[in-house]
């Protein structure tokens, strides 16, 4: 994305925080390319036959986004993080209504590597980092954002940089501390 773009982006988000409905509607434009390379590389890893498509996961982040009006967009990073988060919440959210209905609501804690050789497991992994993430954010917040929008948004460690206020080299410090803790929290043994 062009330097340019990126200011009249972060520039819309100010004006449309202070309530310009217009600045939303010239935004959407400049955002949508964006929002769907987040929502393919969120739906890249999940299971075959997945039935929420990248429109449609668009197209909830965006009603969410939009419902979230009264946020106070700092620049355009922070929308793409935001953004990155509710696909998050809203694949999570998926799952847990989809293993809901499949197999009566039983979580199973799986690793990693498990998840990736049992596709019909993708929901269940999906669920199982969440609840591990928001375990972890309670005491690493900003490392669990460092995952999620690596993870979940697709960011570089450049772009999280930016996102976050922080050093490239601290990004990529966080991510690797992050992988320790997630492995040992998802493989059990982490104790409860």
């Amino acid at each position: 994305m062009t330097a340019p773009q990126s200011a009249d982006i972060t520039q819309l988000l100010i004006a449309w925080s202070r309530g310009d409905e217009e600045s939303l509607n010239r935004l959407i434009p400049l955002v949508q390319a964006e929002l769907r390379r987040i929502a393919k590389r969120s739906l890249r890893d999940e299971r075959t036959g997945h039935t929420l498509q990248t429109s449609d996961l668009v197209q909830e982040a965006y009603l969410r986004l939009v419902d979230g009006s009264k946020v106070q967009w700092q620049n355009r990073a922070h929308f793409f993080g935001v953004a990155a988060r509710l696909m998050r919440e809203i694949l999570v959210d998926y799952a847990r209504r989809r293993e809901r209905h499949k197999r009566g609501g039983g979580v199973m804690r799986l690793t990693l590597d498990q998840a990736a050789e049992w596709p019909e497991a993708k929901d269940l992994e999906l669920v199982a980092l969440d609840d591990a993430l928001n375990s972890f954010e309670k005491f690493a917040p900003r490392q669990c954002r460092v995952v999620e929008l690596l993870f979940f948004g697709g960011l570089t460690a450049e772009e999280i940089a930016d996102v976050l206020g922080v050093a490239t080299i601290t990004v990529r410090r966080d991510w690797r501390a992050a992988c320790a803790w997630l492995h040992d929290e998802l493989s059990g043994r982490r104790q409860q």
